[in-house]
């Protein structure tokens, strides 16, 4: 990074992927942090083209990273100039430092642009309400309320499971914790689960990688989003699978204690009504009905195992299928000498009272579907629902890791 700015009110450095870091420091550094995030926001909603795009923002760190408006400019006539902060008042926002040291050059398209809006007014609050709505209203809006645990067992000396939820929109990605509410207004939420396989710890490492590669592809690709430009979510899903496939695989090829890493990986994408999924593996993903209104549990993702394959074409039954001994023997993973491999995706459409788990097979190793059920509506007050089926799994089983994401709606 390069460091173009460094004074008592902030920090300003550009990466080499051109992206321009802000870090606010000394006095009111909350403020007008929490200022220029509203203002590029806004911006942002009313279209205008001029000025830098967010990226993500940290209100810990008051750091903000925004697209690269071009070089600062040492000569401008002050007309000009004048004009120039005059047009942004087209757009409801007034700066409040219009210096020339707040216009730079964006040399792509000839166009000058203004930055540093920590200093600048809201002329018209309304308006941002008003497209605040308009992007709640094109949809219904859910609440979702989510939790996570994940434990080694009693027998296990390492962890190979690992767990995410993220809450991504066009301005940034946040990580979400064990426990949490959100709506879908105007943000994506994608929660996953995945199960590490290999010698030592490549298998803590192989499901790290499984998630850390979602962090990192599906922000731009929601961002894009808010630039007009559509998702396609099954080649989405099939290019982060590939992508982690050959992570695995090149790892496991490299370094003789990776030699056979491998990863399930079971993730869902809520993006405004509908829950997108994708899998590979048997960790699994299941539609819970509502809470204490009784109903059938609902697998949706398939077990890439045979005895699965076995269950699924019935020729043994679930009884058989739990007590089998080649249960756990995987046919299709991420990595684990797979050249290829093909998720199974899927989607549905949500609504008030959906639940959703996601897990990996040191739960269902624990706990038959049904028992499922019976333990998350005996869930104790004082326990997370997460937290207490993966115990109520550990207790019964224990032989595995057992991670768990139930996500609720409302």
């Amino acid at each position: 990074m390069i460091t173009i700015k460094d004074t008592q009110r902030a920090i300003v450095q550009v990466c080499f992927d051109g992206s321009v870091r802000k870090v606010f420091r000394g006095p009111n550094a909350g403020e007008r942090f929490a200022n220029e995030v509203r203002i590029l926001k806004h911006l942002e909603l009313v279209g205008c083209d001029f000025v830098p795009r967010l990226l993500a923002t940290d209100p810990e760190k008051l750091l903000l990273i925004t697209t690269n408006c071009g070089s600062r400019v040492d000569h401008l006539d002050p007309e000009r100039c004048r004009e120039l902060f005059a047009e942004l008042e087209a757009y409801d926002v007034r700066h409040d430092d219009p210096e020339i040291r707040n216009v730079t050059y964006r040399q792509q398209d000839g166009r000058f642009c203004l930055i540093d809006f920590e200093f600048a007014s809201l002329l018209k609050k309304e308006s941002v309400e008003e497209n605040e709505s308009s992007i709640s209203s094109s949809q219904s809006l859910l609440r979702f309320e989510w939790s996570g645990s994940t434990d080694r067992g009693p027998f296990r000396t390492n962890n190979e499971d690992s767990f995410l939820g993220l809450s991504i929109d066009p301005t940034g990605t946040l990580h979400l914790g064990r426990t949490g509410t959100a709506t879908n207004a105007g943000n994506d939420l994608l929660f996953a689960v995945s199960d590490g396989m290999g010698g030592a710890k490549a298998g803590e490492f192989a499901s790290q990688i499984a998630i850390d590669k979602i962090a990192r592809r599906f922000p731009p690709l929601i961002g894009g989003r808010g630039e007009g430009r559509p998702i396609g979510y099954l080649p989405a899903f099939e290019a982060l699978f590939a992508e982690i496939n050959k992570a695995l695989r090149h790892l496991g090829d490299s370094y003789e204690e990776c030699h056979g890493m491998g990863a399930t990986l079971s993730l869902c994408w809520f993006s405004g009504e509908i829950m997108h999924f994708a899998h590979v593996g048997d960790s699994r993903i299941y539609h819970l009905p509502s809470a204490g209104k009784g109903g059938v549990i609902r697998q949706l993702t398939n077990d890439d195992t045979h005895v699965a394959w076995l269950l699924r074409t019935g020729r043994i039954n679930s009884s058989e299928a739990r007590v089998h001994s080649a249960r756990n023997h995987l046919q299709k993973a991420l990595g684990a000498g797979n050249q290829f491999v093909t998720p199974q995706v899927g989607e549905i459409v949500c609504q008030p009272g959906d639940r959703f788990l996601l897990c990996t097979d040191g739960v269902t190793d624990g706990l038959s579907d049904l028992a499922i059920i019976e333990t998350l509506e005996q869930c104790p007050k004082n326990i997370t629902p997460a937290e207490h089926l993966v115990r109520e799994a550990i207790r019964s089983s224990g032989k595995d890791n057992a991670t768990a994401v139930i996500v609720s709606l409302s």
